[in-house]
């Protein structure tokens, strides 16, 4: 049998760390016994399902949360020139004059309401 490509490798290798780091934080969860969750386990007939269940969606999450900072991880650094925020200003900045609009309703704030709609929401 040939060995897998190496993106293969990879997502089975973040699955195994995924489903390792949630058997542990289940482990931890039950040992400590948070929010009364292992009381409640072990006291149910259902609790290996609720066990495994944990286990299970919480692997899920963590392998793709591995694999996904593993991919991320692969990426070429860039070394060019700095990009976006990064760049520094070269011109000069200056004031510009802005005409402005009265807004028209600000002095208003409610005379012009009809005073039967005024009376349905109660604000006189």
């Amino acid at each position: 049998m040939s060995n897998p490509p190496p993106l293969i490798r990879l997502y089975i290798r973040s699955v195994a760390i995924g489903f390792g780091v949630a058997a542990v934080f289940v482990g931890l969860l039950l040992g400590l016994d948070i929010g009364g969750l292992r009381r409640l386990i072990l006291g149910s007939d259902a609790g290996l399902i609720a066990v495994g269940m944990l286990w299970i969606f919480n692997g899920i999450i963590y392998a793709g949360v591995q694999f996904a900072w593993a991919v991320m991880a692969m990426a070429e650094r860039d070394d060019g020139p700095p990009r976006g925020r990064r760049a520094r200003l070269t011109g000069r900045l200056a004031a510009m004059p802005a005409r402005a609009e009265s807004g028209g309703n600000r002095g208003n704030r409610g005379r012009d309401i009809p005073e039967d709609l005024l009376l349905q929401v109660g604000a006189r």
